[in-house]
């Protein structure tokens, strides 16, 4: 809802909807008329003083009303009742607020005081719905006829100009996980709110048009194409709301018995209702997180936008995936007790503290007690405490004894490599690379496995697991079975990392809006977290890199497109959703490339795999034979661009420069945008061939073209990582997740930890 400031000023303006409802109020009469009168006139720029003066009534009251407008926008302006028992009241409002509350967990005695109801009566709803923690672990909704005791997710809704149906999925045999925070925030229902207005509005003006095309028939359709699209699930039409008199019944559109219809509880309003499932589904599950609801609420506005003349008769939005989709029915195998990946690790580090001393002796690769207490401000005693419960625990070692001047001698200390493993894998277009490293970074078993863009996602999952397995197999003699860690997986963007899924990633559209993080998660119980390949790769390179790392600087990763890794402050930067670094667009605003919709070009320049073997054919290189099942301009081509530029080809050459160059502008924008002193080079891509090519073209572009190029100098280096920087990477991000110090965050991605 649109908020007003809280000072005195005008309240804003007030979008058209919000407007004519205010109005309506106004001339109306009756105890909202003055509140809404308050509104307008805010919004107007008057103040309080005179909104008093016209309207006639005390300051206080001005600002009263103010208030809950700011607060609350138009449900601010309703009535609340007093705590009692009021003649009716709103099962699925309790269920909301309760489910919405921070953290989750809504006391009765909160959620009855604000909606001015009794405990004893938000206590029974939460009873009927199954949501107190001693109940069921399955949510219990009271449609009629009920919905099964069992996961629910908000799987679909549709609308049309006489009935909204929403489409809820349910399965049997899972657990219900538990919430892990609330991931929907109320800006998202407010949007949510005001997309599902339009489009009624839009669906009714459509029907008095005469547009009644999308009759039961055409819910059939979009109920069958569920069903063919979601078969592990239980589908369940609920009618939220339908045209009074209505000649057709809501069986008639699910005669196949493929979805059950299901009308909404007797004790909700259609809204409310709404609003609860939303609640409900965005709680109980992770992989239900806010873009769900945003892509709803686009669709919802897409439809409302569009022209009369356009063939948009109804909205039908459907899900894609949820956890355990596409119906893999595979589950962690009962012998994966005996794994050394499985179960908890034993290096649960208890302090800050004892993260600031690992992150003090990695940096430093050996150092003493005494110079860790200098260099990290603790007393002489703590570091003697932690170190010597680092030193039991196997995760750091003691070195060779060093002769002091005075004095016994002194005896450094160096991190244990073996005491901790973490596997890493890096989803790639054309082949999956596996790794399981050390905490030194070194490779103990590496595993590749191709790939190709087509391949169904639930054989898909399966080959990223099995190669996962494989790999971990072939390492067990190396890895102690109380210091495996967990795994790191390194996905394209954009990517969902709140509710582990890919959304779509360039050259592998059949994965798109895949729930990969939870899929694997069945496969593997330890701890796995998923980060965009770029990311990993800074995460690899700060960790791996040591002392020479320990700065601010982005990664600039060489894939199958171009990313940035950032690593700012003293920590990964992923921003809001997890996806800084997208690299493209700012290589196209800065060489002022744009498409004929307004929107920064594609560039093919940041695609090298692609682009590079293309302009040296153009400037007279002969092409390159595709390899067997292979295409034009696949990794073999690049390959054999860059070893003849290497070799001296003056159009294989020029090809790696222009794309070089291309690159170095969208790294002279982030150099002027970050003020930062060091670009590392990396990536699958980035081979000893082409090497100097990029690291000469980007260097002299971000050191003779910035803004404050006086006042710095950028090093341009190559990675310390090998070509499977991704892979090392999504494991290292295991390491910095445990041993990087942080005050704030590491709680954020606890909730991918198995349950039990």
């Amino acid at each position: 809802m649109p908020k007003a400031p809280q000072d005195d000023g005008p309240v804003g303006s007030l979008p058209p909807e919000h407007r004519a409802v205010l109005h309506r109020w106004a001339e109306e009469g009756g105890p909202l008329a003055t509140r809404a009168r308050v509104v307008l006139l805010a919004a107007d720029g008057l103040r309080d003083a005179e909104i008093s003066r016209r309207l006639g009534v005390s300051r206080q009251t001005v600002g009263t009303w103010r208030q809950r407008w700011t607060s609350a926008g138009i449900d601010g302006l309703g009535h609340r009742p007093r705590t009692g028992r009021p003649a009716t009241v709103d099962e699925a409002e309790v269920v909301t607020r309760t489910l919405l509350a921070p953290g989750g967990s809504g006391a009765s005695r909160a959620v009855a005081r604000e909606l001015g109801l009794s405990h004893a009566t938000v206590a029974g709803i939460r009873r009927r719905w199954r949501l107190s923690p001693d109940e069921a672990p399955a949510p219990s909704v009271p449609t009629r006829p009920p919905l099964p005791s069992a996961e629910v997710w908000v799987m679909g809704l549709y609308v049309d100009a006489r009935r909204a149906v929403l489409l809820a999925g349910t399965r049997q045999g899972a657990p219900r996980q538990p919430a892990a925070g609330t991931v929907l925030g109320t800006d998202v229902l407010a949007g949510l709110d005001r997309a599902v207005e339009a489009a009624l509005t839009a669906a009714m003006a459509r029907g008095a048009d005469g547009d009644t095309s999308p009759a039961y028939g055409g819910l059939a359709e979009y109920l069958a194409g569920a069903a063919r699209s979601h078969p592990d699930l239980g589908l369940h039409a609920i009618t939220l709301w339908e045209m009074a008199n209505e000649p057709e019944s809501p069986q008639q559109a699910v005669h196949d018995k493929l979805v059950t219809p299901h009308q909404i509880p007797a004790r909700s309003t259609w809204r409310t209702f709404l609003r609860a499932m939303i609640a409900l589904d965005s709680t109980s599950h992770p992989e239900s997180s806010r873009r769900v609801y945003l892509d709803l609420a686009a669709e919802l506005e897409r439809y409302a936008g569009a022209r009369p003349d356009t063939p948009c008769a109804a909205v039908r939005w459907l899900r894609e995936n949820v956890a355990g989709h596409p119906g893999t029915g595979h589950h962690a195998d009962s012998t994966a007790g005996n794994q050394p990946w499985s179960g908890v690790n034993q290096i649960d580090l208890g302090s800050f503290n004892e993260c600031v001393v690992i992150e003090t002796v990695r940096l430093s690769g050996t150092i003493t007690r005494g110079e860790i207490a200098h260099r990290t401000g603790l007393t002489q005693q703590s570091v003697s405490r932690i170190a010597r419960s680092l030193l039991d625990r196997g995760i750091l070692i003691e070195d060779a004894q060093r002769r002091a001047t005075s004095g016994k001698p002194r005896t450094p200390v160096r991190l244990c490599g073996t005491a901790a493993h973490a596997l890493g894998i890096h989803i790639d277009p054309e082949v999956l690379t596996a790794v399981v490293i050390d905490l030194d970074g070194a490779i103990v078993r590496t595993r590749t496995r191709p790939v190709t863009a087509d391949i169904d996602p639930a054989e898909f999952v399966e080959r990223v697991a099995a190669l996962g397995r494989e790999t971990l197999a072939e390492a067990r003699g190396s890895v102690r079975e109380d210091g495996f860690l967990g795994i790191g997986v390194a996905v394209p963007g954009p990517v969902d990392i709140a509710s582990g899924t890919v959304l779509g990633p360039p050259l592998m559209s059949a994965w798109g809006d895949l729930p990969l993080l939870y899929l694997l998660q069945e496969h593997f119980p330890c701890l796995v977290l998923m980060e965009k390949d770029s990311t990993a790769a800074a995460a690899g390179e700060r960790w791996i890199g040591r002392d020479r790392r320990a700065r601010d600087f982005a990664y600039l990763y060489l894939g199958t497109g171009v990313g940035t890794g950032l690593y700012l402050n003293g920590d990964l930067y992923r921003g809001i959703s997890a996806n800084a670094g997208e690299f493209g667009q700012l290589c196209a605003i800065a060489l002022g490339r744009v498409a004929e919709d307004g929107r920064p070009e594609i560039l093919p320049e940041c695609n090298p795999p692609v682009s590079v073997p293309e302009l040296a054919v153009r400037g007279g290189m002969r092409p390159v034979p595709a390899a067997p099942g292979g295409t034009p301009g696949s990794t073999a081509a690049y390959l054999a661009v860059g070893e003849a530029a290497a070799a001296g080809d003056p159009a294989a050459a020029a090809a790696v420069r222009e794309v070089a160059r291309a690159v170095g502008r969208g790294a002279l924008g982030m150099v002027d945008l970050l003020d930062i002193d060091l670009i590392v080079l990396g990536g699958p891509f980035f081979t000893e061939d082409v090497a100097d090519f990029y690291l000469d073209e980007i260097a002299r572009t971000v050191n003779a073209f910035p803004t404050a190029r006086r006042l710095r100098r950028v090093v341009v280096e190559p990675s310390v990582l090998s070509a499977e920087a991704a892979a090392v990477g999504a494991a290292s991000t295991i390491f910095h997740a445990t041993f990087t110090p942080r005050l704030r965050g590491r709680e954020s991605r606890a909730r991918h930890l198995p349950a039990g």
